[in-house]
């Protein structure tokens, strides 16, 4: 099949849709991404690339298509707008423009925020003639409302019109979480349309033995109990209820360690350092091909979101890569994801928010043997293969294609 991949973000940002246009090119699709200039997560757009250079990109063979956007900066509502509306006019008539000479059977679309990315897959759709996939990993308006970016009801009324419109004009919808169906059918999908395709972690997620010269050694306490949290320091993973936790054990021999960055960095440096919190360690951001190494390292991951109806539906992408490395999960998020930690048996999950419920239960996952702690890893990893195998999912994904322009 010949596919267009619409993201607005891409390689060499670190998002999932990376592995995704790799396998398929590996199953012999004829892949293309339709993107924007990399500016992820810290704003500013990556060395080397201008909206001027590098409209044309590959990796390991994918042809990339880029075009120009404002980059987030510092994150701030007025400029996510901008970047969020910059990349689809730019895709719509720029891509379009682009794209002119070739042909698809399917436009496939990555939909993390903004879900402004619809609006110029189904412009391209229309135009080749082509069936349209929209993969949701945000429910909007109800992300929107849920972080605090807006909270006029007329701005979230006219966001939820132009959900409507996309989810209408699209053929596929696939969703990463059960619990984001009835939420998908209220905004406008038709239930007909609607499929579950959960994320899954990439193939170097998995269990490692970190030789003893390992330059991510160096980065990690070398004593104590080590809790991790990889991914994006943001708004919606409730930064206040690890930092609470780790306020409340600091007495206890239990080390924090962040890899990430996000708009809320700053906002976790300054509480660490305003309530002497000299057990937490913000390492910042670190490649994705590393992960497996520091994950390693970890005693346990955490996972923490929100406390919100619209969060309680889904699943942080960070639980596949997880229970993929085999570690045991401490977590405190309702809903779907809380119903993975707990039906998997590799961790203890608390409901969202609760800070002291949270601290019991990272300092109860200390107080366990390294015997419990490696069969709590192994029940991870047996349910991620169970459940989330990557070739499995991407077989589904391509038969449901087939089916589609057959």
């Amino acid at each position: 099949m010949r596919i267009l991949i619409v993201s607005q973000y891409f390689w060499p940002e670190n998002f999932r849709i990376n592995d995704l246009a790799m396998v398929l090119k590996e199953k012999g699709h004829d892949v293309t991404v339709l993107t924007g200039m990399p500016n992820y997560p810290a704003g500013k757009v990556y060395e080397g690339y201008s909206w001027w250079a590098k409209r044309r990109d590959y990796m390991g063979g994918v042809p990339i298509v880029r075009v120009p956007l404002f980059a987030r900066r510092e994150s701030k509502s007025w400029q996510l707008a901008l970047n969020y509306v910059s990349f689809a006019i730019s895709a719509c008539v720029l891509g379009s423009w682009m794209l002119r000479k070739q042909t698809f059977d399917v436009v496939f679309t990555f939909e993390v925020s903004p879900v402004t990315v619809g609006i110029p897959a189904n412009f391209i759709a229309k135009q080749k003639s082509a069936k349209h996939f929209f993969w949701v990993q945000d429910l909007w308006p109800e992300t929107l409302s849920a972080t605090g970016a807006i909270q006029s009801p007329k701005i979230l009324s006219a966001v939820g019109r132009m959900v409507r419109w996309i989810y209408k004009q699209c053929d596929t919808i696939l969703v990463q979480s059960k619990g984001f169906e009835k939420p998908a059918i209220a905004a406008g999908a038709a239930a007909e349309k609607i499929r579950y395709f959960p994320n899954w972690a990439e193939s170097l997620y998995q269990p490692i033995n970190l030789p003893k010269d390992a330059k991510e050694r160096s980065e990690i306490p070398s004593s104590g109990f080590i809790v991790m949290f990889a991914g994006n320091l943001g708004a919606a993973q409730s930064l206040e209820t690890i930092v609470g936790a780790a306020e409340r054990l600091k007495d206890n021999d239990i080390h924090w360690v962040f890899l990430g960055d996000g708009r809320r960095r700053k906002w976790l440096e300054d509480e660490v350092q305003q309530k002497g919190l000299d057990k937490v360690h913000i390492l910042g951001r670190r490649d994705m091909a590393t992960m497996p190494a520091y994950f390693s390292l970890a005693d346990a991951m955490l996972v923490t979101l929100r406390d919100d109806p619209v969060m309680a539906t889904t699943i942080p992408g960070k639980v596949q890569s997880y229970l993929a490395c085999g570690k045991p999960i401490v977590g405190a998020l309702s809903g779907s994801g809380q119903a993975v930690i707990q039906e998997s048996g590799a961790g203890f999950c608390v409901d969202s928010g609760d800070i002291e419920a949270f601290a019991g239960s990272v300092l109860k996952m200390s107080h366990l043997t390294p015997e419990q702690q490696a069969e709590m890893g192994k029940q991870a990893r047996a349910y991620y293969l169970k459940n989330f195998d990557r070739e499995y999912l991407v077989e589904q994904l391509e038969s449901w294609m087939q089916e589609s322009i057959t």
